[in-house]
């Protein structure tokens, strides 16, 4: 397993706590989830750079929190893109650590990464469960 940080935004200031919590999700849902040895990139963005990708790629004039770039490759699983700029605001508003926030939409990334959606109930569900199960697994759970 190998996981890539790229901090690519300078907004915020990312605390080894965060990175670890990144390395640690990857973990976690790879040994879960995946039979072999994978390389996950994560990039932490502001934004402006999230919601060009998200108008780019999912044409969605907006920013967003996360976004997953799934790849064709034996070594490689995908790109997330994380904006820490909307994951301080959502951990504001939902009330809980910025760290727990960044480690769910970590989770979240993976899980789409791994093909999981949440575009139908059934779907939701067991993304949201799986996502629950692996945050807890963490001490990251809802308090």
């Amino acid at each position: 397993m190998s996981v890539l940080i790229n901090n690519l935004q300078d907004n915020l200031e990312v605390e080894q706590k965060v990175t670890d919590i990144i390395e640690q999700v990857v973990d976690v849902v790879l040994k879960k989830e995946v039979d072999s040895d994978k390389e996950v990139s994560v990039a932490l963005v502001d934004d402006s750079y999230i919601h060009g990708l998200n108008h780019r790629y999912r044409g969605k004039d907006q920013p967003t929190d996360v976004l997953s770039f799934p790849q064709d490759d034996k070594f490689l699983l995908g790109d997330i893109i994380i904006s820490l700029e909307t994951a301080q605001r959502q951990a504001e508003e939902y009330n809980h650590s910025f760290a727990r926030e960044v480690g769910f939409l970590t989770v979240h990334g993976m899980l789409h990464l791994l093909g999981y959606d949440h575009y139908d109930g059934e779907e939701r569900r067991i993304m949201r469960k799986k996502e629950e199960e692996i945050l807890v697994e963490l001490g990251l759970s809802r308090d």
